[in-house]
C-alpha cells in the first residue's frame, strides 16, 4: 500500500505584538507581595480579629440583669393589690381604686436630686439619695391634695464594676423604702449604663410620681382671700435645692473638705449637706382631712420667693415676715462666706422652711391644734395682702 505522505507543516504565524499594558488610572490596586509576582497567601492563614462584645465597649449586659434582679425584689416589697405587672414589663400596669377615688384626677410630678449627687459620690452615700428623690416628688404632688400612687425612676450611670453593682442595689433600696414610707408603689422604671458619659463611680437619679385626687379636694390655690395666714412647716437643711451654689461657697470658697468638722455649720461639711429631704405627706393629711387649707408651698429651687407665687390668685400677693422664724446655721454661713445678698438667698435656698400652709385667719387656732398634736414644729410667718403674685419681705 503506498505510503501517505505526510502532513505538509503549518505556515508560520506572524509575529504577534505584545499586548498593551492598561493605563495606570485602571490598573487594580495589589498588594505588594502581589505586585511583584510573589505567590498570594492564603486567607485562612491571617490571624482573625477577635469578635467584640458589648462589654468591650463598657456595657457589661450581665452585670446589669443581676443588677436588675436585685432590683426587683426591692420593687416588689412595695407592691399593693393594685399593681398588675411585674418589674421588667414594657410598662408598668395599676389599677385605679375608683371606690376610693369616684371622681378621680390623676396629679403627676418629675425631679432629680441635682448636683446633691456630686456630694453623695464623693462621701460614697448612695442610701439617702432616694428618699430625697421619693419624698421631692410626693411633696409636689401633695400640695395640690393628691395622695401617692406610683412611682418610676431613672438611674444613669457609668460603667457598671462589682462595686458599682451595689451602688446601685444601695441607691434602689433607698428608693423602696422611701416609696413604701409614702405609700406608693415602685412599678418601674430605667437603670442605664452610659460609659463615657457618666465618670465611672458618678450617676443621674430622676423620677417620676402620679397620684390621685377626688376632683372636689384638688387643692390649687384659687380660693386664697386677703387676710389669709401663712404657717410653715421647718425644712431639713437644704433638701434638694441650691447645691451648685452651696457646694462652690463650701468647698471652693472656704476650701472646707466634706469630712470636715465646721463650727458655724455645727455638723461636718458632708453630714450637713447629705441631710434627707423630708416627705411632708403626713401632716398634709390631716390638714387636709380637716377642710382648712386653702394653698400650699412646697419650697424647693427658687426659695420662697419663686415657689409661693406659683399657688397664689391674681390680686394677691404675700408679705412674709423675716424675723418670724430662725434661719438654720448653714444657710446664714453660706451667705457670710459669699458675701451673697439676702434676695439672693431667699430665691436659691429654703432658707430653713420646706412647706408654707395657707389657711383662713378664723382657721388658725385649728390648725396650730392639729400640727401640735403630729408634734409639728411651726411658724405663723406672714399673711396674704393685696398684689400681683409677688412676695414682699419685712
Amino acid at each position: 500500500m503506498p505510503e501517505e505522505p505526510p502532513n505538509p507543516p503549518a505556515p508560520p504565524l506572524p509575529d504577534q505584538p505584545e499586548p498593551a499594558e492598561p493605563p495606570p488610572e485602571l490598573q487594580p490596586d495589589l498588594p505588594p507581595a502581589l505586585a511583584a509576582g510573589e505567590p498570594a497567601v492564603p486567607a485562612a492563614s491571617k490571624p482573625a480579629k477577635p469578635p467584640l462584645t458589648y462589654a468591650d465597649a463598657g456595657v457589661d449586659i450581665t452585670a446589669g440583669d443581676r443588677a436588675k434582679q436585685r432590683i426587683k425584689m426591692l420593687a416588689r416589697k412595695t407592691f399593693n393589690k393594685h399593681v398588675l405587672s411585674e418589674i421588667g414589663g414594657f410598662g408598668g400596669l395599676f389599677a385605679l381604686d375608683l371606690e376610693r377615688f369616684p371622681q378621680p384626677v390623676l396629679v403627676s410630678s418629675t425631679d432629680g436630686v441635682g448636683t446633691k449627687l456630686k456630694v453623695a459620690v464623693e462621701l460614697g452615700i448612695h442610701h439617702t439619695v432616694g428618699a430625697d428623690l421619693v419624698n421631692h416628688c410626693v411633696n409636689d404632688i401633695a400640695v395640690q391634695g393628691a395622695t401617692p400612687l406610683f412611682f418610676l425612676d431613672y438611674l444613669a450611670h457609668g460603667k457598671l464594676a462589682g462595686e458599682d453593682g451595689s451602688m446601685v442595689e444601695t441607691i434602689v433600696r433607698g428608693l423602696s423604702e422611701a416609696c413604701r414610707a409614702n405609700g406608693c408603689a415602685l412599678i418601674g422604671g430605667e437603670t442605664a449604663q452610659m460609659p463615657g458619659f457618666y465618670a465611672d463611680g458618678e450617676y443621674d437619679l430622676a423620677g417620676t410620681i402620679v397620684g390621685c385626687v377626688n376632683r372636689p379636694d384638688i387643692v390649687t390655690g384659687e380660693h386664697i382671700q386677703i387676710g389669709d395666714i401663712l404657717i410653715a412647716l421647718p425644712s431639713n437643711g437644704l433638701h434638694t435645692n441650691g447645691y451648685s451654689l452651696a457646694r462652690k461657697l463650701l468647698f471652693e470658697v472656704a476650701r472646707y473638705t466634706p469630712d470636715q468638722y465646721v463650727n458655724e455649720l455645727k455638723d461636718k461639711t458632708g453630714a450637713a449637706l447629705m441631710r434627707t429631704h423630708r416627705s411632708y405627706l403626713a401632716v398634709i393629711k390631716k390638714l387636709a382631712a380637716a377642710g382648712i387649707v386653702r394653698g400650699m408651698a412646697h419650697i424647693t429651687g427658687g426659695g420662697i420667693t419663686e415657689n409661693l407665687p406659683r399657688i397664689l390668685p391674681r390680686g394677691t400677693g404675700a408679705v412674709v415676715d423675716l424675723a418670724s422664724w430662725t434661719v438654720p446655721p448653714i444657710f446664714e454661713h453660706l451667705q457670710q462666706l459669699g458675701n451673697v445678698a439676702e434676695d439672693e438667698m431667699l430665691r436659691t435656698f429654703n432658707m430653713g422652711l420646706g412647706l408654707i400652709v395657707v389657711v383662713p385667719a378664723e382657721q388658725v387656732v385649728k390648725a396650730r391644734a392639729i400640727l401640735n398634736r403630729a408634734n409639728e414644729r411651726h411658724s405663723i410667718v406672714g399673711r396674704i395682702a393685696r398684689g400681683d403674685r409677688k412676695v414682699a419681705y419685712n
